[in-house]
């Protein structure tokens, strides 16, 4: 029945948000999981284990990334790559708004993965070496993979689904969405700003600059850079990227922890996974998304976001991609749902689940509460700017035409 597999899936939601203090966020999902699992080797309650497993695909090679990205970073904060590296970029004493441009620029022109692997402990060390709030400064990168990553394909693995499926290039993704990232991104710095006043002390950190992490490190980087920009262009997956980098500093630095590997996120993601995709043709997004008005547009704006941080970004496109293909010109804003309603919620995409174990590997601890206070703090705002972008597109075009 609809009803077992969207309650349990009710549940594994809430189990993140609302537990005991010292139960972990991944339990109640991937609990709700093996109940899913588990009816559907019985074919109970409209449940398919083989349904499940298959529809959860998708998410096979970001939850790989995932589980190769993580190790990557914290070895090479490990070496002293990172601290090297915010000792040579300091400029000036409020460096905000210029790693903000940076954060969005490597979010748009490589992608998101990208910007949160290679940012944020970048950002973290910059923040302790300036006396600024480490977690504010880590949360730019987070934040502008929602509003800064849907100008190109290759800005979100989304982008990349959508173009392949309806034949799109770079042009048409400049066009439409372009305006309403520029535009969130713009009016998201003015709302992180005033969100990141506070009269917090922070001690200085000055880390010597150590040229030889720099040598070690900086190689590593560029190829991970290279690889995560091109890679997909030519059929390399992300992961495996991350895969050849980790091998490279494990030979290099003959030492692996196990404890690197983010085992918390990945049975989060894996859990919201089976449960989200198994709910999903319960949930009637695909039946909300048609026409072409502006109300049209809001409407799938709307469903496509809620389906993002109900069910995961990528299964809520791959859910509405069969009514968009009857409905083309919808694609754009069920884009913008996907790719900017998962700054709301930390499992709304699996960048969010990627940071948060990045962050956390540092130092710096954020609860999915505390994602959410900042997310709508932040996103509302630059979502409303992106809205009124988004939808004024259409009717300029048909004007000119």
């Amino acid at each position: 029945m609809a009803i077992i597999s969207v309650s349990l899936l009710v549940i594994a939601i809430l189990g993140v948000f609302v537990k005991p203090r010292r139960v972990p966020s991944w339990v109640a999902p991937a609990a709700a999981a093996i109940v899913v699992m588990g009816l559907g080797l019985f074919d109970v309650g409209g449940a398919s284990l083989r349904g499940a497993l298959t529809a959860a695909e998708p998410l096979s090679a970001p939850l790989a990334f995932l589980l190769c990205a993580v190790p990557l970073t914290a070895m090479l904060d490990r070496i002293g790559f990172f601290a090297a590296l915010a000792a040579l970029v300091d400029a000036g004493r409020r460096p905000q708004l210029a790693l903000w441009c940076l954060a969005a620029a490597v979010t748009t022109f490589l992608n998101l993965d990208a910007a949160v692997v290679l940012l944020t402990p970048l950002y973290i060390r910059i923040a302790r070496r300036h006396g600024l709030s480490a977690t504010m400064l880590a949360f730019q990168p987070v934040l502008l993979a929602c509003l800064a990553s849907s100008a190109l394909p290759i800005s979100n693995l989304t982008n990349l689904i959508a173009a392949a499926s309806l034949n799109l290039g770079a042009g048409d993704f400049i066009v439409h969405l372009g305006p309403a990232s520029l535009a969130a991104t713009a009016v998201g710095w003015l709302a992180y700003r005033g969100a990141g006043r506070s009269d917090e002390i922070v001690e200085p950190v000055h880390d010597p600059v150590d040229r030889t992490a720099l040598l070690c490190g900086g190689p590593i980087v560029a190829f991970v850079a290279l690889g995560f920009t091109l890679g997909d262009a030519v059929g390399i997956p992300a992961w495996s990227v991350a895969l050849v980098a980790d091998i490279v500093l494990i030979v290099m630095t003959r030492r692996f922890r196990a404890a690197d590997l983010p085992f918390g996120a990945a049975a989060l993601a894996v859990g919201l996974g089976i449960v989200a995709t198994t709910a999903a043709p319960h949930l009637g997004i695909g039946h909300l998304l048609h026409g072409g008005a502006v109300s049209d547009q809001l409407r799938a704006i709307g469903a496509a976001g809620i389906g993002a941080d109900t069910i995961n970004n990528l299964p809520a496109l791959l859910v509405g991609l069969p009514s968009i293909e009857r409905h083309p010109a919808l694609i754009w804003p069920v884009l913008f749902g996907v790719n900017f309603f998962p700054i709301f919620v930390l499992h709304g995409s699996l960048a969010g689940l990627l940071w948060r174990e990045t962050a956390g590997r540092l130092g710096v601890q954020v609860s999915p509460w505390q994602y959410t206070v900042m997310g709508l703090r932040v996103g509302v705002p630059a979502l409303l700017a992106g809205m009124v972008v988004l939808t004024a597109i259409p009717a300029g075009l048909a004007w000119l035409g």
